[in-house]
């Protein structure tokens, strides 16, 4: 039950951290209701993905691999985690 758990947990923050990825393509709605979601998913990913920046200048200065690596990071966390229950 707790291995299902952390890795549908991990699944989930996958997911959110795919969703901030596409968001931050999109401009800065004038919907309220989709604003705050952009904002709530950045408030959420901000934190992670902002330890791999630190690490991780952008590529060209334009071009951010942190997500990815942050996501293959993330996914060995979980299985590694896992594994232990």
């Amino acid at each position: 039950m707790i291995r299902w758990l952390i890795l549908q947990l991990g699944n989930v923050y996958s997911l959110i951290i795919v969703a901030y990825c596409i968001l931050s393509w999109i401009p800065e709605p004038r919907n309220a209701v989709f604003g705050d979601i952009k904002r709530f998913v950045a408030m959420v990913t901000e934190p992670y993905l902002g330890l791999f920046r630190k690490l991780i200048p952008p590529i060209g200065g334009a071009i951010d691999i942190t997500p990815i690596i942050a996501l293959f990071v993330l996914q060995l966390v979980v299985s590694l985690v896992a594994r232990l229950f």
